[in-house]
């Protein structure tokens, strides 16, 4: 029954084929495994539901366009975003961007994450000095996100149909 908004609101913007359940797959491997720790999401069916419900209740694009940002074919500075979703949410989340492809200028937002306590609370997506584990790039099938460059021109795609 989450089907129809898992399509709508967790689209793989990187393969935009009919059938995502590869990357449905895949998030609930690496990240639902590991959060089923947690009572609330501890079933596929309690992780991606919780999922979507912070999704609707962080509204990032609603945050973005009333600092007039928008999915468009317009490009950004990295910065005015970032700002734009600090200021917002008083949380600093973690942009990671396609880097342009040959003869383009301009990078492409692939994933915005925000961080969330255990107990489902907003917080900073930051690295400890501590901690082992690089967080700087994941990579997707043939396409790697990296941290978002803060000077390169940023383009925020439309929704994949």
């Amino acid at each position: 029954d989450l089907m129809s908004d898992m399509r709508h609101y967790w689209p793989d913007v990187l393969h935009s084929s009919l059938n995502r359940t590869q990357f449905w797959k895949h998030e609930w491997d690496k990240h639902g495994t590991c959060a089923a720790t947690l009572e609330v999401l501890n079933s596929q069916k309690k992780y991606f539901g919780k999922a979507l419900e912070l999704y609707r209740n962080v509204d990032l694009n609603g945050c973005l366009l009333k600092a007039g940002i928008k999915p468009s074919s317009s490009y950004y500075k990295m910065t005015a975003i970032k700002e734009a979703l600090t200021r917002f949410y008083d949380v600093t989340p973690k942009i990671q961007c396609l880097p342009p492809e040959e003869g383009e200028k301009a990078q492409t937002i692939g994933q915005i994450e925000f961080c969330f306590t255990k107990e489902l609370q907003l917080v900073n997506c930051t690295v400890l000095k501590d901690e082992s584990t690089p967080v700087l790039h994941s990579k997707l099938g043939t396409s790697e996100l990296s941290v978002c460059s803060d000077i390169l021109p940023t383009y925020y795609p439309p929704e994949v149909q």
